[in-house]
């Protein structure tokens, strides 16, 4: 006699036709319908979206109908529109230059330790790199840094600038990087073991990096202590694919980057 409970069945979700969308804009503060997570949107693609906790946690969710809770009212995230309000921004940050044609290449160059460090310079600085016309290799180890300099010979104008995994002092990374420095070389580092740790690792969900036991390798570490059943180079595509803009990044990494740019792009180079 008194009808339907209210409570029985998706009561979250109203009829067909009545769930309003709503663009996934930064910031945006949602739920997560059928979980309950909450946090707010650091990304959005046209098939997921990233929300952030307040503990630094993130998530990837589908943009599914409905799937999320706005104030508490069912909602479906749909993407942003692409038009900003002020000026288009590059994922490092800078102003983006439209209709950009690459600059001929500068005789400078930047040098990375590998091809992942290489990957994650083009996602974020790759905008900025071509403006400047500087061209980004690899050394496949820093070992072989020495024969490079001398066979690059730089001098004004053709300046070298050098990125190097693990540069604290006493390791030797430091000692090959002090045989090579000069007035036209410039060698700058971070103190992660590996380019990976340069990621914030709430861009994975994961409140920090592994420890990972001496004469272990230190890839296949992390991949077994995340219990990520993958090889390396996939486990790099998974961690690189969650990577959007400068803010995924530690500050000791990104700092060290713009030095360099700034370094092999001065007047007179």
């Amino acid at each position: 006699m008194y009808g339907q409970d209210v409570l029985s069945g998706d009561w979250r979700r109203p009829g067909r036709g009545k769930i309003p969308e709503v663009p996934a804009e930064r910031d945006l503060v949602v739920e997560d319908a059928e979980g309950g997570f909450c946090g707010a949107v650091v990304a959005c693609d046209k098939e997921a979206v990233t929300l952030e906790d307040r503990f630094g946690r993130r998530r990837v969710f589908p943009l599914a109908p409905a799937a999320f809770l706005l104030e508490g009212r069912p909602v479906t995230l749909v993407r942003p529109s692409e038009a900003p309000d002020g000026p288009r921004r590059s994922a490092s940050g800078s102003i983006a230059v439209e209709g950009l044609r690459a600059r001929v290449a500068r005789e400078s160059r930047i040098y990375v330790e590998g091809v992942h460090d290489a990957s994650l310079v083009e996602k974020i600085w790759g905008h900025d790199l071509r403006v400047e016309g500087v061209v980004v290799e690899f050394l496949e180890g820093v070992d072989d840094l020495p024969a490079i300099v001398a066979e690059f010979a730089p001098g004004p104008g053709r300046r070298l600038g050098v990125l190097v995994d693990h540069l604290v002092p006493g390791s030797k990374e430091s000692r090959i990087a002090a045989q090579v420095a000069g007035a036209d070389v410039l060698v700058v580092g971070h103190p992660y073991v590996d380019i990976w740790q340069a990621v914030k690792p709430s861009v994975l969900g994961v409140p920090a990096w592994p420890e990972v036991p001496r004469g272990v390798p230190w890839k296949e570490g992390v991949i077994a202590a995340l219990g990520w059943r993958m090889e390396p180079s996939d486990a790099w595509r998974h961690i690189l694919g969650r990577v959007t803009a400068y803010t995924d990044l530690e500050p000791e990494l990104l700092g060290r980057v713009e030095e360099l740019i700034d370094f092999v792009t001065e007047l007179g180079d």
